[in-house]
């Protein structure tokens, strides 16, 4: 998770309207981010919401059901 910055999510960012906040599948287990990637995204306007990967699936499913504008990287198992 140390390489991670906001330029390895490519284009997910750059959408428009900008999405309320990314949800970050950290693999297997829940594994916080780096502070400077959340700091960067939060500089942006998006939030970061960080879990494992099934848990961030999950809650995928259920954001989209209530039409929220949200993006997701999800990490293998």
């Amino acid at each position: 998770m140390g390489a991670l910055t906001p330029a390895v999510l490519g284009d997910l960012i750059d959408l428009d309207p900008l999405p309320e906040f990314l949800l970050l599948g950290t693999g297997p287990g829940l594994r916080q981010p780096p502070r400077a990637f959340v700091r960067a995204l939060e500089a942006r306007g998006v939030g970061v919401e960080a879990m494992d990967s099934r848990a961030a699936a999950r809650a995928w499913g259920v954001l989209r059901a209530e039409e929220r504008w949200i993006v997701a990287a999800l990490l293998p198992l």
